[in-house]
Formats: C-alpha cells, sequence, structure tokens
C-alpha cells in the first residue's frame, strides 16, 4: 500500500463520514458529497478517525486516490475551498448580478459566466473574483473557465490570472 493511502484522516467535529455499498458520502457544515467505490477499496471509521483497508490480494492502485479524494471531501465540507482570481488590463471589470458574473474583458461584448450549483462566485473589487465551495474539483474547475474566457498573455500581461501567478513575459521585438 502506498503512503498516502497509510495515512489516517481525522475527522473534525460535525462531519460524519458514512460508507455503502455503492460509495462514500460526507456530511458536514459546509454541505455533503460523495464519491462512488473504488474497487478493493474499504474505508473504516473508528473514533473519529478513517483509515483506508485494501480488500485482500486487490489491486493498491486506488488506495492513494481513495485517501487523497475523502481527504479532500472531509476539507470541503468542513473548511470549504477558495480560489482567488485577478483582472488584470485596462478597462477589465467584473461584477456580480444575482448569480451570474458579468465580465468586461476587452471584447465587444460583455462575458456572462452562470455559477453551477454548489459553487458561489463573489467580487469584493472591481479586478478580484472569489470562488468558493465544497468540492475541490468544482471550485478549479470553474476557476480554470473563468480564466479560460481571457488568459494571460505573455507580452503585456494582461488577462485573468490565478492570484499569486507569475507571467514570464516576452521580450518585445526589436526593429
Amino acid at each position: 500500500m502506498s503512503r498516502v493511502a497509510k495515512k489516517p484522516i481525522s475527522l473534525p467535529k460535525g462531519v460524519e463520514l458514512k460508507v455503502a455499498e455503492d460509495g462514500i458520502s460526507v456530511k458536514g457544515p459546509k454541505g455533503s458529497l460523495s464519491v462512488h467505490a473504488l474497487p478493493g477499496v474499504n474505508v473504516s471509521v473508528e473514533n473519529g478517525v478513517a483509515t483506508i483497508v485494501l480488500a485482500e490480494g486487490a489491486d493498491d492502485k486506488f488506495g492513494g486516490t481513495a485517501r487523497a479524494l475523502l481527504a479532500n471531501m472531509v476539507k470541503g465540507v468542513s473548511d470549504g475551498y477558495e480560489r482567488k482570481l485577478e483582472l488584470v488590463g485596462v478597462g477589465y471589470r467584473a461584477s456580480m448580478t444575482g448569480k451570474a458574473l458579468n465580465l468586461s474583458l476587452g471584447f465587444s461584448h460583455p462575458v456572462v459566466f452562470n455559477a453551477p450549483e454548489g459553487v458561489t462566485i463573489e467580487t469584493p473589487t472591481q479586478t478580484e473574483i472569489l470562488i468558493k465551495g465544497s468540492d475541490k474539483q468544482s471550485v478549479g474547475q470553474v476557476a480554470a473557465k473563468i480564466r479560460a474566457y481571457r488568459p494571460p498573455e505573455p507580452y503585456k500581461g494582461k488577462g485573468v490570472r490565478y492570484a499569486g501567478e507569475k507571467i514570464t513575459l516576452k521580450e518585445a521585438k526589436k526593429a
């Protein structure tokens, strides 16, 4: 069994993990998440600690994956996940109207992005977008979709970027 799969997952107060034949569900203060059962992987919960147990003679390739998925689900329903985007460029703005994110990214038309279920989008300032949710994969996917509308370009660095992302600028053509 891999080193990742051997690490136990401690369940914070208020988080409940249920194991069924078809999958595993985790319920907490930020919502509930579920994942289908992986072949040959069993989960045991004792005294607020979940451990991964591989079935007898099973291939151990899903052990680390199952542990990582469960750990992400537990963190998501207890603390939640957050991704921050920054808009860099003259006239680039973001605003929320209901559940729709309106982006002004230098196109001839405004870009409207509707937030999927389970993900909330906030705009603290006109050039910042904050994406929050309990599912790590969906938060990252929403951030990637918004960034894909106008990825940072390599000459001036204008576009939508992740907070703290370093853009390596190219040198301009010399005459």
